[in-house]
């Protein structure tokens, strides 16, 4: 598994500027606010979303230990789902899943386009009846859409693995889509169980490692991931509900360690598989994100304001909450690209002569891929837009 909310929600609201005086004899009127934005969560989507990028991109598994992305984003579409489920829930689970489906049906297109066009057909899986339904998950994705797994790709432009790359972070959008639809039974059991209801995934995830059933490969991995970050989207949850603040303020910080550390005990059990990888070790994951984003959410400022230090961060933070679907849809194909890019780099002699090390490093990658997100928040971002029901904007980074 890999890399959110976790479609983020809608942009920042736009900060007011001084209201007029009023004019001479005309009575006072109450000022009427908007909701605000948690900043604190905002920073929490963007800081996800570039270790996302950095992972991906360098594979150093100690990130994923010192930041658990996917449980923190999980976390905060835990929180929205149940501040929206103040309303109607056919009405929220609609909305949620509008705001999910025309980003991916973008990508769906262009990429299901490009397959196609590479030699991708009905054979691929066997049986064309197959290929045609299996097919359907591009547009609602209940599980995995398919990909070709032999194509050519663009010679020095885009790698071969290009579809296994833009098929890759899907897994999330799968998941996030069951989270949606079972939160208003969530919630239900959070307000009568609320302990019962937060620990049911993790024991969930003790279940799927001792394999005590089997299940097809698709439903497998839709469980697994379920039990592996459904303990997250539900302390989202509770921590919206109240249910963390009612607990005495020592005992967070006393028993979020001991999960976490039952995570890495048990990584350390399993030998930290894919060299020192949680994604590899569900249970593992499930247990340190547990803890983790357990402190994250007790520690939760709630910012109405960036502080001092952070204000000079808020446009790109903002923009990156504004476009967090555009930027996980697409994050992997553009590394792809700047990886190919800057490979051929290798063909000029001054370079590879006299500075391999500078053709080496993952720096420059970085920011070339960072250049190419830029470019693709330009082009698909207006998709989230339109999902929103909002004017499509270019660079919404918070700017009038």
């Amino acid at each position: 598994m890999t890399a959110p909310t976790f479609p983020a929600a809608g942009p920042p609201l736009p900060t007011a500027g001084p209201a007029p005086l009023p004019a001479a004899g005309a009575a006072t009127a109450p000022v009427s606010r908007g909701p605000v934005r948690d900043r604190y969560f905002d920073l929490l989507r963007a800081l996800a979303l570039f270790r996302v990028v950095l992972y991906h991109l360098t594979g150093w598994a100690w990130l994923p230990i010192v930041f658990p992305s996917m449980g923190v984003m999980f976390a905060l579409a835990g929180t929205l789902m149940a501040r929206s489920l103040k309303r109607p829930a056919v009405q929220v689970i609609r909305s949620r899943v509008r705001r999910l489906l025309p980003p991916l049906w973008l990508l769906g297109a262009i990429g299901v386009t490009g397959m196609v066009a590479q030699g991708w057909g009905p054979d691929a899986e066997g049986h064309p009846g197959w290929w045609w339904q299996h097919l359907a998950y591009w547009i609602l994705p209940l599980s995995d859409p398919p990909y070709a797994y032999d194509v050519a790709g663009i010679d020095g432009f885009l790698g071969e693995s290009w579809p296994e790359d833009l098929a890759g972070p899907l897994w999330y959008i799968r998941a996030y889509l069951w989270f949606v639809l079972f939160s208003p039974l969530i919630l239900r059991g959070l307000r009568k169980l609320p302990w019962l209801t937060l620990v049911a995934p993790l024991a969930l995830a003790v279940v799927m490692r001792l394999e005590l059933f089997s299940t097809t490969e698709r439903l497998d991995s839709a469980i697994t991931d379920f039990s592996t970050f459904g303990a997250c989207w539900v302390l989202g949850m509770a921590h919206q509900e109240g249910v963390l603040k009612r607990l005495p303020a020592y005992i967070v910080p006393s028993v979020a360690p001991l999960f976490a550390g039952a995570g890495l005990w048990w990584a350390s059990h399993e030998g930290f598989r894919s060299g020192f990888d949680l994604d590899s070790i569900p249970l593992a994951q499930a247990l340190w994100s547990f803890g983790c984003v357990l402190l994250l959410l007790h520690y939760s400022p709630s910012w109405t304001e960036w502080p001092r230090r952070l204000k000079a961060f808020d446009r790109p933070i903002t923009l990156l909450n504004s476009r967090a679907v555009t930027v996980y849809l697409w994050h992997n194909v553009c590394i792809l690209t700047a990886a190919t890019l800057y490979d051929r780099l290798w063909s000029v002699d001054a370079l590879s002569e006299n500075v391999p090390w500078l053709l080496e490093s993952w720096i420059p990658v970085l920011l070339v891929t960072w250049a190419l997100i830029a470019l693709c928040v330009l082009a698909f971002g207006w998709a989230e837009d339109v999902a929103a029901k909002r004017r499509p904007r270019l660079w919404p980074d918070g700017r009038p």
